[in-house]
């Protein structure tokens, strides 16, 4: 979990944290969209969940050879890291000390 501890004088300090983390959910939830979107295309090609195919086919296995395999694989390793980034960031909890100036 991501904690932010904020200590300002700054009235809305927090509101502008919490604005700035939103947007990086709202551009990682966007990333993950676009990559789901390309996954679901080579899941339909070969009609097989991306799951199976990371156990069970190699390049060989595919119409595109390495190319598509390594695009496929791509998308997955990227999604991965994608969802746990915005995992993370969902989780965000934020404690707010106003100090005088």
């Amino acid at each position: 979990m991501i904690r932010f501890e904020i200590k300002s004088d700054f009235e809305d300090a927090e509101s502008l944290i919490r604005s700035a983390v939103y947007s990086e959910i709202k551009r990682f939830e966007t990333g993950l969209n676009r990559t789901d979107g390309e996954i679901r295309k080579f899941e339909d090609k070969y009609q097989i969940a991306s799951d199976i195919f990371v156990r069970e086919y190699t390049a060989e296995d595919l119409d595109g050879g390495d190319d598509e395999y390594v695009s496929w694989m791509g998308e997955i390793k990227i999604r991965r890291k994608i969802a746990g980034e915005l995992g993370r960031l969902k989780e965000t909890e934020y404690v707010t000390q106003r100090i005088s100036a």
